[in-house]
């Protein structure tokens, strides 16, 4: 029996004394104890408050009989699909299937199925009748609420309906799902529980025990493409803990309501759930299958953070997550790294100390905690709002304690850091000692492009920003006597992005000295502002047109773009050049992309 970790068997419950338990916790992710893995902090959650819980980790959906395993739990069964979209985590943008699952066991694929929220509720509905089902998590976050769905090419109902839980809770989860389990666990049925935020539910009647708004109905968001650009832009402006209303969307004779999100965990609460009795670990049980590959990246990384206010159009974090930023206090974060110390793999350094945007410590103007976040304006993009409160004391005050920690040789920074906002902040330490002690030789970030009409589609600060951090950068690193490089995130075929502003791009690469070696085309996931476009070619923040380069030709072509120097894409390159009318980068000069297709060598056609 491993009683550090949450039971995964009957026989586990058994050497525990159980007899019976509360709650049964579904997850597609192989069980790993860590506080980046969203199943087990719901379980430490609960079992935090007093509950039995247990974890079904990867089981066979194939059969209902596996999800019998650990009997029937006494209150209700909670389902996530994992850390990823079940979607997402089996196919490539190009809708290729994945060879390897970072989430399983020894990197194996196909341990969960395709749309793994509704199959696995299908099941424990066939093995528990009359059970109550809440789903969660990310990929029942995102689709919550009527959506485009890239790999069927059409607008499905909300998950909620296609799965026929009982009920949804979307973002971080845990306010919700502790409301959920006291008011089970005091007798109330399922169907009453209209009341908490953070929740959705269907209904018979458009009653709404918060204040609402109605949205365009999935019928009509299916068949109408501005209406699903108009109901996007709601989702969006309703997701804020302050100021949000109730959304309602109907769904045949349903009512889908959408209760408003949940408040985030202030400081104090997000420590109490780092001091939860995390292991840290894998479960043993993968340990002849390899272990699960996708706790190295995190093994001895730190979250210290939470939400964020960037605003990047395809980023789903928005919409999950939330635009507010909290944080845990240093004093929690200290004693977390002060864990990794007593480890024996843990050789010093700490990889990451960061979140969804590392160098976020707190809401970015005092007004947001009582008006909330602006419905209209981003923080940040195009250029920063006059209001932002950009500053790194706090962060940086952090760093230099963890690097006195005994035992830390080095703390590096690896999530992203937005350099737009580390350019507002007119006082220069952070960034000096981000460039003396924080970075491996390598420093990602995420420009994404070069045009500025594309980067406003993508919610991107303009490209000038981008130069502006560039130059410093390299003055910092000479100063200090460094070799360190920056490595860009790019992005092709965005919605809004023409052939000819990927081979502006690749001029400007080109110019600028830097061959990507990793291109991102875009992907349409659920839930985004980005994939909005993608779908209706509409701006839901403006109604503005949007190109959209649909066609996977198109996008090989403007994929080869930005990789214009390797051979093996030199054809797609002259193909993208001549259509784009820009064939005088075809040839021997510097100022040329690429050289002119090799001469056809051979004899003539009918001559021997």
């Amino acid at each position: 029996m491993n009683e550090d970790f949450l039971p995964v068997s009957r026989e586990d419950m058994t050497e525990r004394g159980w007899y019976y338990y509360d709650f049964l916790l579904i997850t597609g992710d192989a069980y790993v104890d860590h506080p980046s893995f969203g199943t087990p902090v719901i379980g430490r959650v609960l079992q935090a408050e007093g509950y039995r819980v247990a974890i079904l980790a990867q089981p066979d959906w194939h059969d209902a009989e596996a999800f019998r395993a650990m009997g029937r739990p006494r209150y209700a069964a909670m389902i996530s699909a994992g850390n990823l979209d079940s979607m997402v985590a089996h196919y490539t943008a190009a809708k290729k299937r994945r060879s390897e699952d970072f989430y399983s066991p020894g990197k194996k694929a196909g341990l969960r199925p395709d749309r793994a929220t509704v199959v696995y509720t299908g099941r424990v509905k066939e093995a528990f009748p009359g059970l109550p089902v809440i789903i969660g998590g990310l990929e029942a976050s995102l689709r919550r609420f009527a959506h485009y769905d890239y790999w069927d090419d059409k607008v499905r109902r909300s998950i909620l309906s296609d799965s026929g839980a009982d009920m949804l809770t979307y973002g971080m989860g845990e306010r919700a799902s502790r409301e959920i389990a006291a008011a089970l666990s005091s007798g109330r049925d399922i169907s009453s529980l209209t009341d908490i935020r953070g929740t959705a539910y269907f209904s018979d009647s458009a009653d709404c025990s918060f204040p609402s708004v109605t949205c365009p109905s999935f019928e009509k968001v299916r068949s109408d493409k501005p209406a699903y650009a108009r109901a996007c832009a709601m989702e969006y402006e309703e997701h804020d803990p302050v100021r949000g209303r109730a959304l309602i969307q109907k769904h045949g004779e349903k009512y889908l309501i959408v209760n408003p999100p949940a408040r985030p965990l202030d400081t104090a609460e997000l420590d109490a759930v780092a001091a939860l009795p995390f292991t840290r670990r894998w479960h043993p049980m993968y340990d002849a299958l390899g272990g699960v590959p996708a706790i190295e990246e995190v093994r001895f990384s730190v979250i210290h953070n939470r939400g964020c206010f960037g605003g990047s159009s395809f980023c789903a974090l928005a919409f999950h997550q939330g635009r507010m930023v909290t944080s845990r206090s240093h004093a929690s974060v200290i004693r977390e790294v002060e864990g990794f110390t007593e480890d024996p793999l843990f050789k010093g350094y700490v990889h990451d100390v960061g979140g969804p945007t590392a160098n976020f410590r707190a809401p970015s103007c005092r007004g947001q905690l009582k008006r909330g976040m602006c419905a209209s304006r981003s923080c940040l993009a195009p250029s920063p709002c006059p209001q932002l409160e950009a500053s790194h004391a706090d962060y940086l005050a952090l760093l230099r304690k963890l690097r006195a920690i005994k035992g830390v040789k080095r703390v590096f920074i690896r999530s992203g850091i937005r350099f737009d906002y580390l350019m507002a902040d007119k006082n220069g330490e952070f960034f000096a000692e981000l460039v003396k002690y924080h970075i491996s030789g390598q420093l990602k970030v995420a420009p994404e492009h070069c045009i500025n009409e594309v980067l406003d589609f993508m919610g991107k600060p303009h490209i000038e920003a981008y130069e502006r951090f560039c130059e410093k950068y390299r003055a910092l690193n000479k100063k200090n006597g460094k070799e360190q490089f920056l490595v860009p995130y790019l992005m092709s075929s965005h919605p809004g992005c023409t052939l000819a502003d990927a081979v502006k791009l690749a001029v400007y690469l080109k110019e600028r000295g830097v061959r990507p070696e990793q291109v991102q085309d875009f992907y349409p996931t659920p839930g985004t502002l980005s994939t909005c476009m993608y779908y209706t070619g509409i701006d839901p923040r403006s109604g503005k047109k949007v190109y959209v380069p649909r066609s996977p030709h198109e996008k090989e072509l403007q994929r080869a773009l930005l990789q214009w120097y390797r051979p093996e894409r030199r054809a797609l390159v002259i193909e993208a050049l001549k259509k784009a009318g820009r064939a005088d980068l075809i040839g021997y000069s510097k100022h040329c992309l690429v050289r002119p297709a090799p001469p056809q060598h051979g004899r003539p056609a009918g001559k021997r």
